[in-house]
């Protein structure tokens, strides 16, 4: 038993040395092939980190904001220039009308929804008795990414967005399946006016001071139609995501 121990020993031992000479040949490789670049560049190699005199956006964009109605006409420029639609409603009431004539326009048979009170209230299954209407992750048994995938529209709430860009941040979390954005021929976001912001960096900001511990699992930032281009410089919409895309600017 005892000898066993000790081979036992000698060969980790053995193991670990091994490991430390490859560990030494490596490092010696990749300072040989960064030497071999700096002297191809016929300049020094740089060992430290250069100084940078400025980090992040300069403070004159931090302080950049547009008003209320000027972020609204250029989140709805932006977004219609890369394919998607924004209608401007005033109120909930009117949002969920015009969802339903949207849904009848299209002869949506399947909807997808997130599970939030906001939608909640909208009570489409009322306007809309002839569609068949799901609630994301309320049962459990059900196989969500396959019906979010079957589903004509997918309905969601935007968390955030940013007009300077054109985009909309949406975050996942157990009632907010990334799917619902994702996989259905047609998306309708739902965008409160007071959830607009001039800048991303005033989203991303956001994330930064809730601390890694607070994210969510998803952060998704919509911008108009799914749009593939990698295939032959060939653009196409739709392949990736959502082929047609409506934002409705609430208030």
């Amino acid at each position: 038993m005892s000898e066993e121990r000790n081979s036992s020993t000698q060969t980790k031992a053995a193991h670990e040395a091994w490991l430390h000479q490859m560990e030494a040949e490596s490092r010696v490789k990749q300072v040989r092939f960064m030497d071999g670049i700096a002297a191809k560049l016929k300049r020094p190699r740089q060992t430290e980190p250069p100084v940078q005199p400025f980090r992040g956006a300069p403070a004159f964009w931090h302080d950049f904001e547009w008003s209320v109605e000027q972020r609204i006409q250029e989140f709805t420029a932006n977004f219609t220039d890369v394919g998607g639609h924004v209608a401007r409603l005033p109120d909930w009431e009117q949002t969920a009308d015009w969802i339903a004539r949207k849904a009848q326009e299209l002869g949506a048979a399947y909807i997808v929804r997130q599970n939030e009170p906001d939608l909640e209230a909208l009570q489409l299954e009322a306007a809309l008795p002839e569609v068949r209407l799901s609630v994301w992750n309320t049962d459990p048994v059900e196989d969500w990414k396959a019906r979010a995938a079957e589903a004509d529209i997918g309905i969601v709430m935007a968390d955030e967005a940013a007009a300077y860009t054109g985009s909309v941040a949406v975050l996942s979390s157990p009632k907010k399946g990334r799917s619902v954005s994702l996989l259905p021929t047609v998306l309708i976001i739902l965008l409160p006016v007071e959830r607009l912001r001039t800048r991303l960096g005033e989203i991303l900001s956001r994330f930064d001071e809730a601390g890694r511990g607070q994210l969510p699992a998803g952060i998704h930032f919509i911008t108009g139609p799914s749009r593939s281009s990698d295939i032959e410089n060939d653009l196409t919409i739709g392949v990736h995501g959502p082929g047609i895309v409506y934002t409705l600017l609430i208030g």
